[in-house]
């Protein structure tokens, strides 16, 4: 599992928080039903940690693996949508929804894994935009005084990345020389844009296998 903060496993951690919660789901009937979800979700889980692929090499084994985890996510979902858990644990909860979420972690896990152990995967924000509010111009000069805004997902493929930003002197003053500057942040951009058409391409080969192995989710 590749470091993060995050839990991964969004629809077993939505279940604990059910399981340990101190005022709600404590009646007879929602701990009986939540032990029975306890046990196919180990059951799911552990089925999925098993497996292995698909990874970022394309092999013969890819549609059969694809196919499992299907397999397994419909008879697991088959069993969490009986009336008497959906009268239970409504969509407030995010039971049922989490699912999916958990589902994607499973079907991406190794083929991330193989960018690296820093690679980010699961529910996160992400950049969405950037301001610069000084309270004045003449602070701006001192500092930019930088606001990020981001964005909430379920799910995302991504690296952490983290910048900082400070007063710089104008290009035309600067001793250093601002064309091999450019170069060198030319090749950065063309060496990432590559690596991200490669993701992009393994992950679009994968969702079309999930198509075609898809029968209910």
């Amino acid at each position: 599992m590749p470091k993060s903060d995050r839990n991964p496993l969004v629809h077993g951690s939505n279940l604990e928080q059910k399981e340990n919660h101190r005022t709600k789901y404590r009646d007879v009937d929602s701990k009986k039903y939540l032990s029975e979800i306890r046990t196919e979700y180990d059951n799911w889980r552990s089925a999925n940690l098993e497996l292995v692929g698909p990874t970022s090499t394309p092999t013969d084994q890819d549609d059969a693996i694809i196919a499992t985890r299907v397999e397994l996510l419909s008879k697991y979902k088959d069993f969490l949508n009986q009336q008497h858990y959906a009268e239970k644990f409504d969509s407030r909860s995010n039971l049922h929804s989490s699912v999916l979420e958990e589902f994607l972690y499973y079907l991406f896990k190794d083929l991330v894994r193989d960018f690296g152990e820093n690679a980010l995967i699961g529910k996160s924000h992400t950049f969405k935009d950037i301001f610069f509010v000084p309270p004045k111009y003449s602070e701006m000069l001192k500092r930019p005084y930088a606001r990020i805004e981001k964005k909430d997902h379920d799910f995302v493929i991504g690296a952490t990345i983290q910048v900082s930003f400070e007063a710089a002197t104008p290009p035309e003053k600067d001793e250093n020389p601002g064309e091999i500057l450019l170069l060198l942040k030319r090749n950065q951009k063309i060496t990432l844009k590559l690596q991200l058409q490669e993701t992009l391409k393994r992950t679009f080969s994968i969702f079309q296998l999930l198509q075609l192995n898809v029968r209910h989710i």
